[in-house]
């Protein structure tokens, strides 16, 4: 099994918001842990994912230069995966086999697709495996 693992938008979400202090704390580990192992990985969606909420949906928005630092000091070295056609084609096939929903489904072939053994998530089943990719949920406690 890969020791490359993946984390999922809800990670970065609790990471920077207040609403739950807990998750926080998970989260920040996690992403700690990401940098300085160099294991961690997201994708292209993630990344995309997080600016919309950051931007639009939070009650607080985070500012310019917290956005600017996020990319370059979190993101940008853990961002490796990128759309492409062959990770849509993934995608669809997983969300047909499974019945999972179209964003899920992209974030389980992301993983994949990057080697990972574990995809971080709250949004999918804790326990629930993809071939040799497990989904581990890091905030059931």
């Amino acid at each position: 099994m890969s020791d490359k693992f993946f984390l999922d938008t809800n990670v970065f979400v609790y990471s920077v918001t207040e609403d739950d202090p807990a998750k926080a704390q998970v989260a920040t580990e996690l992403i700690r842990k990401a940098l300085e192992t160099q294991k961690g990985v997201v994708s292209y969606q993630v990344v995309q994912e997080f600016f919309n909420l950051a931007t639009r949906k939070f009650e607080k928005r985070l500012p310019v230069d917290v956005r600017d630092s996020y990319l370059n000091l979190v993101f940008r070295p853990m961002l490796r995966v990128h759309s492409s056609l062959a990770l849509y084609t993934a995608a669809l096939a997983m969300q047909g086999k499974h019945q999972l929903q179209w964003y899920d489904a992209l974030i389980v072939c992301a993983a994949e697709q990057a080697g990972c053994g574990i995809l971080y998530s709250e949004d999918l089943q804790h326990g629930q495996r993809f071939g040799s990719l497990q989904i581990v949920n890091p905030f059931l406690y």
